[in-house]
């Protein structure tokens, strides 16, 4: 468990973080190493995570969510990745999924869906990128074609989390013109006929969740399964979703990074060297000392970006980014120096450093590239000295 308890949480807050921390010791890390040697994708623990309210974490709790906010929901991701940042992630990605039908969809929709993914019997994936279109999300070419009381959709989504296992696929498919204002929202059920899915990728991390290609071979879908029900509105509920989304993979980043510093502090400490433990060497305590300094730094700037998407701040967009940066690269840095404090041993499986690392490399890339956060907070910075 981190030390977060310790930072001025009331008594309800103080229960949220210590019921995420105890499961996540108790159903998750013991099993780590395990899964991810196997590439064991753990559905029944997130069923069992999903019964203590953890898939719907900022939903209404009138269709079945839990009801608390983005404050709540980053410091549970961080109990729940310190034991395995891998299915934390997936974790979160589902979470996103459910608070966009919670908040875009029709009130048909909310009933229907939002109990199924609260509970985890409808596990979900979000569908953006394209072979053609990471980064710029804007330029997909998956197409959305209006027949009767259908649509038929037909592309290619590429590097989707829990593709092929998911039950309910949010998707992004161009209804207009090129540009923003022609995306839509779908959600597409698994067993659709023309959806299938590619081989599952080999990745450096995330063996704990199943990743691959989403097909749309002209999968025909009610037009009652069109987000909000509204052609237009798919490019911003997916930038919407992706500022929380953005702060729950800082989240797992933070939580991975602060198991790995608490696992090199108690190496250092008991491993002995030139006459003494290492820990007394003063280099290894300025190195403790910067480790836990970005922790403490990367929490802060992660809960006051959380207060500030809860609090709809004008800023919100500027101090997601922000936070999803910082915090992903100082917390790689952070497992990378925690891993070299082992020496030898770090780079061994049965450390678990090693995973760590693998896993908590790819959270700079996802929910747009920290070089994306670069370009949305210079845009915010330039924007503010225009008008001044």
């Amino acid at each position: 468990m981190t030390t977060i308890t310790d930072s001025g949480l009331d008594a309800d807050e103080r229960v949220i973080v210590e019921t995420a921390a105890g499961f996540a010791a108790k159903r998750l890390a013991p099993f780590a190493l395990e899964w991810d040697e196997s590439h064991h994708f753990p559905v029944d623990e997130l069923r069992e995570a999903a019964e203590l309210g953890m898939a719907a974490i900022y939903c209404s709790d009138e269709v079945g969510g839990s009801g608390l906010r983005r404050l709540d929901g980053v410091r549970i991701f961080e109990q729940l990745a310190y034991a395995d940042p891998a299915v934390a992630a997936f974790l979160s990605i589902h979470n996103m999924c459910t608070w966009m039908v919670d908040s875009y969809g029709t009130p048909a929709q909310r009933e229907l869906w939002v109990p199924r993914m609260a509970s985890m019997d409808a596990v979900a994936s979000y569908c953006l990128t394209e072979p053609g279109a990471g980064s710029d999300a804007a330029a997909l070419s998956t197409r959305a074609v209006r027949s009767g009381d259908d649509y038929v959709l037909t592309g290619v989504k590429q590097f989707i989390s829990g593709a092929g296992a998911s039950d309910v696929y949010v998707l992004m498919a161009r209804t207009g013109d090129n540009g923003s204002r022609g995306i839509s929202t779908f959600l597409v059920e698994k067993g659709t006929p023309g959806l299938s899915f590619g081989a599952q990728e080999r990745k450096m991390g995330w063996h704990a969740q199943p990743t691959a290609q989403v097909i749309l071979d002209e999968v025909r879908v009610p037009a009652d399964h069109l987000l909000g029900g509204q052609e237009g509105i798919g490019f911003a509920i997916a930038m919407n979703g992706l500022n929380g989304g953005r702060l729950n993979i800082a989240a797992s980043s933070l939580g991975g990074a602060q198991s790995a510093f608490d696992r090199a502090a108690s190496y250092v400490a008991s491993r002995k060297a030139f006459g003494g433990a290492l820990i007394d060497e003063p280099t290894i305590r300025f190195t403790l000392a910067d480790m836990a300094t970005s922790l403490q730094a990367s929490r802060l700037m992660l809960w006051q970006a959380a207060a500030a998407l809860d609090a709809d701040a004008p800023d919100k967009v500027e101090q997601c980014a922000m936070a999803k940066r910082f915090v992903t690269d100082s917390c790689y840095t952070v497992a990378d120096q925690a891993l070299q404090l082992h020496g030898g041993y770090g780079y061994l499986n049965e450390y678990g450093l090693e995973k760590i690392v693998r896993d908590l490399r790819v959270h700079r890339i996802l929910e747009g590239t920290n070089e994306i956060m670069r370009v949305v907070v210079g845009r915010s910075i330039a924007s503010r000295h225009r008008e001044g």
